[in-house]
């Protein structure tokens, strides 16, 4: 009766938040006196399954259909409860993001499960099964107690540290029957960016506004990112403007990011945008407007011209790394 979690990789690498789904998984095993098991769906290498024992999972199970190397929601659905049914799990962990939101729902439907999206928390097994969730964008927590006989935990990613031991896990190959209709959504062809780094996996994020007044003043911003080893990201009305790709836009109606530094630049700070950036842990604000609503929620903060400061910044960095290597 294992607690059972769904891994995620990018090119048969499995990406580094389900590490931390993995041992968050594995923290409940112990807390209920049980083992977790991860789910890897698609073409994987045998060594990153296996490295998954040293996060605390203990068997992985192996769907080896290189349809799955794209998401299927359907066909992801179903290899989930497969796995669930096989190893009798009555708790189901998976990342709260795109394939989890995706997945886990119709998983929950399926076998009349409660679910609690974007956990925060550890379970509280004391009082039930009661699990903290941010609300209303961030502005509120929620503890939520599921009920049901079958639990589902959406983790927010970014939430916990996470910490490599010793372990091996062991591989086993898990036969699913698919039908057409999983695969209903036919994918022609994928288009992904290199040579960055991605905003999801990203510790350090420098993020730019309407502040940096065209996208010819975009070039000090990347120098800042590019000594820091930070992704970019900008708000809506930047992408909009096609100043910037849309991939790297966050807040309410884009990604929602939780990296350690989040530096925001010309951003006055919107609510929408705050949704998607509220769960840093450190913000910075960049802006020459003393009264921006972003200044409220930031744990530092600047006043001044974003072009006059973000060279200055990116040499201070230089200097810093300079003294420290």
């Amino acid at each position: 009766m294992s607690v059972i979690v769904l891994v995620e990789h990018t090119g048969g690498i499995i990406k580094k938040q389900s590490f931390e789904a993995v041992q968050y998984a594995a923290q409940i095993a112990r807390k209920i006196g049980t083992t977790a098991t991860a789910l890897a769906l698609g073409n994987v290498a045998a060594t990153e399954m296996e490295g998954l024992g040293q996060y605390g999972a203990q068997k992985v199970l192996h769907v080896a259909d290189s349809r799955l190397n794209e998401l299927h929601s359907g066909a992801y659905a179903g290899a989930l409860i497969a796995a669930a049914k096989k190893e009798d799990s009555k708790v189901i962990v998976t990342l709260h993001d795109i394939t989890g939101r995706a997945v886990a729902p119709r998983v929950a439907v399926k076998l009349k499960a409660g679910l609690v999206a974007g956990a925060l928390s550890y379970p509280d097994t004391e009082k039930g099964f009661v699990i903290k969730k941010a609300v209303f964008s961030g502005k509120a927590f929620a503890y939520v107690n599921i009920l049901s006989e079958v639990k589902i935990i959406m983790l927010m990613p970014n939430t916990f540290p996470v910490e490599k031991l010793e372990g091996k896990a062991v591989v086993e190959h898990l036969d699913v029957s698919f039908s057409d209709k999983d695969f209903g959504v036919k994918v022609k062809s994928v288009n992904k960016v290199t040579g960055e780094v991605p905003l999801a996996d990203a510790e350090l994020v420098v993020s730019g506004g309407r502040g940096l007044k065209g996208p010819e003043n975009w070039g000090i911003l990347e120098d800042l990112a590019k000594e820091l080893g930070a992704a970019t990201a900008c708000s809506r009305p930047v992408a909009d403007s096609h100043w910037r790709p849309h991939h790297e836009h966050v807040g309410q109606t884009g990604g929602t990011i939780r990296p350690n530094l989040y530096i925001a630049v010309g951003i006055s700070g919107a609510i929408q945008h705050l949704a998607g950036v509220n769960g840093s842990k450190t913000i910075v604000v960049i802006n020459k407007d003393p009264e921006a609503p972003f200044f409220k929620a930031a744990n530092y903060g600047v006043v001044g011209d974003a072009l006059e400061i973000l060279p200055r910044l990116t040499a201070a960095v230089k200097k810093f790394k300079e003294h420290h290597q």
